[in-house]
């Protein structure tokens, strides 16, 4: 189906604006096509970004798209808000992955796994939008539980929680026995 080029640039424009993935149903109903029509679309828009020229490509993530930067660019980028990359302390990535998996979970049940304390390294993924607060639990002094946020998603290159790493026993093993080999 041939689309008008009105509707191309309403998925455009609405991909730009969203703050947060939207998916295909929303997309279709703001747009007011069929659900097939709108993937249409989107695979069009993504062979247009896919140009080596173009710094943008459709991202998809936790279920909806949005448009986003392409990582080649991303010098650009910090140079624009003069923000230098800043890779996580091993003391943050541990604590990432603990919540990443664990989630929700709370500074005690993190610092309990890692066995010290993990206020500060909490702090810094939260300054950073690696997790947020995501509810309280029930019991004593109703402690914060964290979660991962979209942008840990984004960091990491990942459509969802669901293409993290498989950590099961099987796999760890399988893991160090190949890297006994080397």
């Amino acid at each position: 189906m041939l689309f008008r080029e009105s509707e191309t640039a309403g998925l455009e424009a609405l991909l730009y604006m969203a703050n947060e993935p939207l998916s295909i149903e929303k997309l279709a109903e703001i747009l007011n096509l069929e659900s097939r029509d709108v993937m249409e679309l989107l695979k069009e828009l993504a062979g247009r970004y896919a140009d080596p020229s173009c710094g943008l490509t459709i991202v998809e993530l936790d279920g909806g798209f949005k448009l986003g930067t392409k990582p080649e660019v991303s010098g650009y980028i910090e140079t624009l808000y003069k923000q230098p990359a800043q890779g996580l302390s091993g003391a943050a990535l541990e604590v990432l992955s603990i919540i990443a998996y664990k989630q929700p979970v709370t500074r005690g049940e993190v610092d309990f796994i890692r066995g010290v304390q993990s206020e500060r390294a909490l702090a810094t993924l939260v300054e950073k939008g690696l997790i947020k607060e995501v509810g309280r639990k029930d019991g004593p002094g109703r402690p914060i539980l964290y979660g991962t946020t979209e942008q840990f998603l984004l960091h990491f290159g990942l459509k969802s929680l669901d293409e993290l790493p498989d950590l099961s026993i099987e796999k760890l093993q399988e893991v160090a026995a190949g890297s006994e080999e080397f």
